[in-house]
């Protein structure tokens, strides 16, 4: 039996832009901080596309024209929150069974008219099934979840 909450990874950043344009750049601009080498395609990537309505998907192209649909838009609600599936197995290949995927939520609450807490929660690691420890670690460290929410503070500040 899996512990709950050893199945989370919770980040936070807070970030000095109002809310709604907090969330327009987490969206807008999701493959601008979003780690070029970071993907299951073993090309070169191009681009990091966020399709913003439930059921759209967050995909890489390739230069070679390629695509990898790796997470999938669950909840969609500017400028407080989005849901989208982790759709990479414990091997960081591709999921196809979609009962075995994550979910990552991104909560924005205003602060002050001019900053804006973000909050991300990776949940039901466990659902990777066997091995999702290495998910779980892989999102938690460093070059993770911290790294994104990291450049995309920078982001936001420039």
């Amino acid at each position: 039996m899996t512990n709950a909450t050893e199945a989370v990874v919770r980040r936070s950043v807070t970030v000095d832009a109002p809310l709604a344009q907090a969330f327009d750049l987490f969206v807008e601009r999701f493959g601008d901080f979003k780690p070029r080498e970071h993907n299951l395609l073993g090309a070169e990537i191009v681009e990091t596309r966020f399709e913003p309505q439930v059921g759209g998907h967050i995909y890489d192209r390739a230069a070679d024209g390629s695509e990898c649909r790796w997470a999938r838009i669950l909840a969609y609600e500017p400028p407080a929150r989005l849901v989208f599936s982790w759709d990479i197995s414990p091997t960081w290949q591709l999921e196809a069974d979609t009962s075995n995927a994550s979910e990552v939520e991104v909560r924005f609450t205003e602060e002050t008219p001019t900053r804006t807490l973000v909050e991300l929660e990776h949940r039901h690691l466990e659902r990777h099934g066997p091995g999702w420890e290495s998910v779980r670690d892989g999102v938690a460290d460093e070059g993770g979840w911290p790294l994104y929410l990291a450049r995309y503070a920078d982001l936001v500040g420039t």
